[in-house]
């Protein structure tokens, strides 16, 4: 059974960072892509960054552009998403997602089939 479980989240004041981690189990995490996603009050879900666990390749949202980072520890089945210069607007349930990279067509949440169950991401102006 897949399993995701995303840690990190809390509250941090405009221009604060914090670091995301998503635990994976239940497949074989090489063969996968993940990412993070996110759903603010009366939103939909949006894409923030993905990756191929395969090789590494990465995916941004503009919004997040170069100051979100996003990387994958294979040994540990982890997957992180370092946030720094937030703003308030970054507020959101942050969700990790996973999807074989057999038949992956890109970072789209309609793409991803597994998800966790969410981290709360809070910035205070």
């Amino acid at each position: 059974e897949v399993q995701l479980v995303e840690s990190g989240g809390g509250l941090v004041q405009a221009g604060g960072s914090l670091r995301l981690s998503c635990a994976a189990s239940g497949f074989r995490f090489g063969h996968y892509a993940t990412g993070w996603f996110r759903q603010a009050p009366g939103k939909e879900r949006e894409v923030v960054s993905c990756i191929s666990n395969f090789d590494g390749t990465t995916y941004y949202a503009d919004s997040v552009k170069d100051r979100f980072t996003i990387s994958s520890d294979n040994a540990k089945n982890t997957v992180y998403l370092q946030m720094n210069s937030l703003k308030p607007e970054d507020t959101a349930v942050y969700y990790c997602a996973a999807d074989p990279l057999n038949g992956y067509r890109g970072c789209a949440v309609d793409e991803y089939n597994h998800w966790g169950q969410g981290t709360q991401v809070t910035v205070s102006s």
